[in-house]
Formats: structure tokens, sequence, C-alpha cells
């Protein structure tokens, strides 16, 4: 076989062998197609998220609106001390007067259920809507109802007041007040009285609880504070007192119990209330004419002890006719002018007030109330704070009556302490904050003329003094 057969051969054998091989095609056409079928996929799931997006901010502004169907995300809970028990009042099976109150509410009132504080509020639902209380009241009807409200993905409940005439209908009722409840578990509800005509306070609390609604307190000679009792409710969760017309002289008290469990107690609110300003200038400057005469130690300018007595007046709720002030004791507490008084009301108890200040600025140290047998005898001691008036320190100021010669503290049932008294018969003691302690005043030969428990640090200074246990003395 010569050269040239053998090229030959070879030649068609490879072009045999070549044709029968599988090239692979270009991969950039393949790559290509696959590109556009992602960025298809992409801008697809983009529109999709978007339009989700819209939808949801459709949703939350209100714009588009949610299925009453549709689940929501809940910012606030009602209290199921109210909202699980049962509807109260004569109107709880009236379910035509009912259905008239559902489709009013939210027509006159846009500003208060369709305007919460995040937005746009709307009602979730009339049919939704509960009724707590409902019944006719001294000159009124008034209801208590639980209204649920929307805005967009968010839902909360809102207790919400309606009132009108006396068997008004459902439609006739006008928005009186709402809350987003919480605890505790109280409602409340004042009208005052108009035009000669008496108004009303509605208290609704937990079922099973007892409430009491009481009016001008009254500091008794044993030295606690009763109040006259306005309303009592029978063990069912509601109280409904009547109210004289025009202004109240002071702030009714509100207490709501379960057994000997107090779930509120507090001012009822609303108002209004008679001009709180108390006695005059030319008042207190005639009783302060008289309070100073048995005072031990520097009594402070006659502006600044006006300012003193004229805000126990205020806190107290006293009046300056009947009332007798005495300056017990002046001096100085962190380099201010400082004074203890005493008020006491014509047949009641004996109120201490320790009070220090000056430049405008004054802090009430102590308010407690004394019985009023052996108050002129009684030493009295207060806790100190700091000079800023924001932290606690472990001083005591003691200031005692005359006819004391010594005086000491107990702590905690310990030994008597002595406490070393100056010129004005006061002086200051160790005692730790959280620890008891009772100061006694003796007489030169050792008798004791009285001895009193000093009180804790009290910080809210809220309600009356002797109202607590820690701003009195008896139990």
């Amino acid at each position: 076989m010569n050269n040239g057969t053998v090229g030959s051969t070879l030649r068609e054998t490879l072009v045999h062998a070549t044709g029968e091989m599988d090239v692979p095609e270009d991969p950039w056409p393949g790559f290509a197609r696959r590109e556009r079928r992602h960025r298809r996929a992409r801008r697809a799931r983009i529109l999709v998220a978007a339009g989700v997006v819209a939808t949801l901010v459709g949703v939350q502004t209100n714009v588009v609106p949610l299925p009453g169907w549709a689940p929501g995300i809940a910012i606030a809970s009602a209290p199921p001390a109210l909202a699980d028990g049962p509807p109260r009042g004569s109107l709880a099976g009236d379910r035509a007067w009912l259905d008239g109150l559902r489709r009013q509410i939210g027509t006159d009132d846009p500003g208060v259920l369709s305007h919460g504080h995040n937005g746009v509020w709307e009602i979730g639902g009339r049919e939704r809507i509960r009724l707590l209380y409902g019944s006719d009241v001294p000159g009124h009807r008034v209801a208590l109802v639980l209204v649920p409200l929307r805005f967009g993905l968010l839902t909360r409940w809102s207790y919400v007041w309606y009132a009108g005439p006396a068997g008004a209908e459902g439609r006739q009722m006008r928005y009186a007040g709402h809350s987003d409840g919480g605890a505790p578990p109280v409602e409340t509800f004042m009208r005052v009285g108009e035009g000669g005509s008496g108004g009303v306070a509605v208290v609704v609390g937990p079922a099973d609880s007892t409430v009491s609604v009481s009016g001008e307190p009254r500091y008794t000679a044993q030295g606690t504070v009763e109040f006259d009792q306005l309303a009592t409710s029978d063990g069912g969760g509601v109280g409904v007192a009547a109210l004289p017309p025009g202004p109240l002289h002071s702030e009714p008290v509100v207490r709501v119990a379960r057994g000997e469990e107090v779930l509120h107690q507090g001012g009822l609110g609303g108002g209004p209330y008679a001009d709180p300003l108390g006695p005059s200038g030319k008042e207190v400057g005639a009783l302060l004419a008289t309070a100073v005469r048995d005072a031990r130690g520097p009594v402070p300018d006659r502006t600044l002890l006006t300012t003193f007595v004229e805000n126990a007046f205020l806190d107290s709720r006293l009046t300056a006719t009947g009332t007798a002030v005495r300056v017990r004791w002046a001096g100085t507490v962190h380099g201010q002018p400082a004074v203890l008084f005493t008020m006491r009301p014509a047949g009641g108890g004996v109120v201490a007030y320790a009070m220090h200040g000056g430049d405008g600025v004054f802090r009430t140290d102590l308010r407690l109330l004394l019985p009023a047998e052996g108050a002129d005898r009684r030493p009295v001691g207060w806790r100190l704070r700091t000079a800023d008036g924001r932290g606690r320190t472990d001083q005591v100021m003691v200031a005692t009556a005359r006819g004391t010669a010594t005086a000491s503290v107990t702590v905690d049932g310990g030994a008597p302490v002595p406490v070393v008294l100056d010129g004005s018969g006061a002086g200051t003691t160790t005692v730790p904050p959280d620890r008891p302690a009772t100061v006694t005043a003796y007489a030169a030969d050792g008798t004791v003329l009285g001895s009193t428990p000093v009180p804790p640090f009290e910080d809210t200074m809220s309600g009356l003094p002797g109202d607590t246990p820690a701003t009195r003395v008896v139990p």
C-alpha cells in the first residue's frame, strides 16, 4: 500500500469519526435565554411585592377597606373584669334600644372615635359593640359601651360613655367621654347639675365588687377622716350618686373593693368644682395674728408663712371659718425657713404640717392627722430629704411642745436614744429611711408627755392627710 492510499484511508476514518462526535452548542444563547426568564421572574416578584405594600399601606391608612373577617393586630385589650362581665342596668335586655345606640355611636363624635392618637380609627363592626351598663339615673340616661376600633391592621377597644335625658332613645344618646381601659378596671362618669337641677355620678367596676362614692371630708376628734357617703352599691359593681346643683366644693372620692381588697380609690374627676382658692388673704392674716403667739423659734416673714398656711388649707380642704391655726415650731431646714404648724377644725382632729422653703419655692415635709386629745403635748418628728428634694436621708427633725424637758427616739422597738434639743425645743436624730421609729417627750420629772410615730416618706401626697395609715397616728 502506498502512502497515498494510507493517507486517503486515514482521512476518511477521521472524517467519519468526526461526524459521529456530539459537539456542544454555543453556551451564550442558552445563558441569554435563562437570564431573560430570571429577569421576567424578578420583575413579577417586584410588582407583586409592590402591590402588597401598596395594599398594606392602603389598608393601614384606611384607603383600602379591610374585610370585617380579616384579623387585626391588637394593640390594647379590654380588661376582662369589665369586658367579660354581664351587662348591667335596666337597659341590659332592651335590644331595640341597644341597636339604636349602636347606629348612633360615631355619628356625633368623629373627633374622638374616628381620629385617635395614632391616626384614623374606625369602628370595627357595629354588631360587636357591647353594652356594659345602661340605665336611667337621677335626671339622665347613661350607658357605658365597649367599642371595637380599627386603624388599618391595628385594633383596640375603647370604653365610651353616652348620656341623654331620662328615657332617651338610643339615637338620642350623645357622646360623654371615653377611655382605653387599663388598671384598675373601673370606669367613671360625672355630670354636674345645671340650672338648679342636680347632677349625677356613675361608677362601674367588676360585677363582684362593692362601689362607694364619698363627698365632703371630715376630720374626726379620734384622728380619722370620714366622708359623706353619696352612694354605696350592694356588691353589684355599680355605684350611682345624686349630686347637688352647681359646682362641687370638692372632688368626690370613689372606692371600689372586692372583699378586703381595694381595687381602686381616688378622686372621681370631671368637675367643674367651686373656686379652689381657699381662704382669702385677709382671712389667713387674721388667723396668723394669733397663730404665732406661742411659736417656738424664729417665725419666718409673714408672706412666706401665709403661703405655707394657704397651701395647707387647699391640701386639707378645710375652711378658715371654725379652724384654729397654731405655729408650733419655727427654724431652718437645709438653710431655709421652716415651720411646723397645726390646723384644728371645730370639734375635729388636728392636722399637722411641716414645710420649708423660700424665694417662691417650698416643700411639704409632713402631713399628719393627730387625735385631738393630747395633741398640744405631743412631739412630732418628720424625715428629711436631700436639699434638692429628690433623695431620702436618715435625718429626722423632732419638734417638741412647751414644757418638754427631754426627748428620745425609739427605732424599730429598740432602746430609747436621747435627742439633743436646742433652745426652740427641736433637734435632729438619725433613723434609717426604711425603719419605723417613735419620738417621745418627757417632762422635767420624767413623766411622758406624749409619743408619736415618725411617718414614712410620702412620695405622692395624693388624697387627704389621714386617709392612709402613713398620714395618721391611729391604726
